[in-house]
């Protein structure tokens, strides 16, 4: 009597798995801003308006777009009640937890499996 040995397939992938993406420091301040406008339930036009800042730019400083100096994101802050301290620890805390996760994302990423 033999035994059966099944047959397994190797995958050979024909480009290599994107690599995780670090997250951008503009992206998690702006995420950090957005959600602080949010939660005290103020507009974009008020706080830019409160803050001297421009209502496009912002926008995009929230979305990731621009990176703002020190003076923009010290001025957003104050307009939110904040100082650019509480902002910069609010967003080093985010960039860390998502720093943590990203090795999690880049091993599953880069598995295969069929289903026959």
């Amino acid at each position: 009597m033999s035994s059966h040995v099944p047959n397994r397939a190797r995958v050979i992938p024909l480009r290599p798995a994107p690599a995780a993406r670090e997250p951008l420091w503009r992206d998690v301040v702006g995420d950090v801003l957005r959600r602080e406008r949010l939660a005290q339930g103020r507009t974009l036009k008020d706080v830019a308006q409160d803050a001297r800042i421009s209502m496009p730019y912002l926008s995009e400083v929230e979305r990731g777009r621009k990176e703002a100096s020190s003076e923009v994101l010290a001025a957003a802050a104050r307009s939110l009640g904040l100082g650019l301290a509480d902002v910069l620890s609010l967003a080093q805390r985010d960039l860390a937890r998502q720093s943590r996760t990203a090795p999690a994302r880049a091993a599953s990423m880069g598995e295969v499996r069929l289903a026959a």
